[in-house]
């Protein structure tokens, strides 16, 4: 393990990639007008968030081509291009679009290596650091996909591959083919259902395993209030999400209670502390947190260095067994 001045470097999977505990997720500055939008978002405030980010330490951004069709990877890109900062980009394939920017599915090879040279290009990098299957749609394609993306590899165009929402099953085909370095799973306080196979798979195989939506998109935060969703605009894909309505949110919004009570005794978020969780697993390499302007990345940071105690750790799970869903 490296130290970093954000606390101790963590090797994802087989790689020789050292990631700081937290990255920045570019997934809400697609900006709106595309399928699973957050709502609109201003470019400079998207730069701004990066900026800010790898000025206090993170190390890598996960983004995808997907995300607002191109036009997060284009922000990546020119927030990157623009700072004396350097650090690993981690895009992903698989969601194409239409010219009426709907979005299909295609793992076929002529398909994803269209994809690479696209993402390099919007990039404006010569190599990816991290190239990830976003989804294993369609299922029948995964072999093609896979052996796909070990050739690009061996040309040079990127450095690692890795998979995001896999199953056991859907990785063990893969592995056939060429080792998985890393696996982009859903895992938060509230989506927990990776524990019983899916992460110990990981582990046992060298997988490294960054998680996104650690804070569940944003309500495990303690910005989040009844009022507050009630607002979403109308683009907001989150309006559909269970968590956010009752009988759920009641639940949850006590929780993010308790979060904000064990954070308030060290001075961080409920955000922080509910990204702490999900390092307190030792499958877990490294945990995606997006960001949409430099004031929320500043209150995210300290997740890079902020650890729970056992006990913390055991109260968080006793108010679950408590209160299930």
């Amino acid at each position: 393990m490296t130290t970093h001045p954000s606390g101790t470097l963590r090797t994802l999977g087989n790689s020789d990639l050292q990631l700081t505990a937290i990255g920045f997720g570019a997934w809400a500055i697609g900006g709106g007008d595309w399928q699973f939008a957050w709502g609109p978002q201003d470019d400079n405030d998207s730069v701004a968030a990066i900026h800010r980010a790898l000025e206090l330490g993170v190390n890598w951004i996960d983004t995808a081509a997907v995300y607002g069709l191109g036009h997060s990877e284009e922000i990546v890109g020119r927030a990157v291009k623009s700072s004396p900062h350097k650090p690993y980009i981690f895009t992903k394939c698989s969601m194409r679009w239409h010219a009426d920017r709907s979005i299909y599915n295609s793992l076929k090879a002529a398909s994803l290596a269209e994809e690479v040279e696209a993402s390099l290009r919007r990039l404006q990098v010569g190599t990816i650091d991290l190239y990830q299957i976003h989804w294993p749609n369609p299922d029948s394609e995964i072999e093609e996909g896979w052996e796909a993306l070990a050739r690009l590899r061996e040309q040079g165009k990127l450095r690692w591959i890795g998979v995001s929402n896999f199953k056991v099953e859907q990785m063990r085909r893969a592995e056939k083919i060429a080792p998985i370095t890393s696996l982009q799973p859903p895992y938060s306080i509230l989506r927990r259902a990776i524990e019983t196979e899916i992460l110990p798979f990981a582990q046992a195989h060298g997988i490294g395993a960054i998680n996104y939506s650690p804070m569940l998109s944003g309500l495990l935060t303690g910005k989040m209030t009844r009022e507050r969703i009630a607002a979403f605009p109308a683009g907001d894909w989150r309006r559909k999400n269970v968590e956010f309505s009752e009988p759920r949110l009641g639940r949850n919004l006590r929780l993010v209670e308790l979060l904000g009570e064990i954070g308030s005794a060290h001075g961080v978020t409920a955000g922080v502390v509910a990204v702490a969780w999900t390092l307190h697993n030792p499958a877990i390499t490294a945990a995606i947190v997006g960001g949409r302007s430099a004031a929320q990345v500043e209150e995210t940071a300290a997740a890079l260095s902020f650890r729970l105690t056992e006990e913390e750790y055991e109260a968080i799970n006793r108010f679950l067994a408590e209160n299930p869903a």
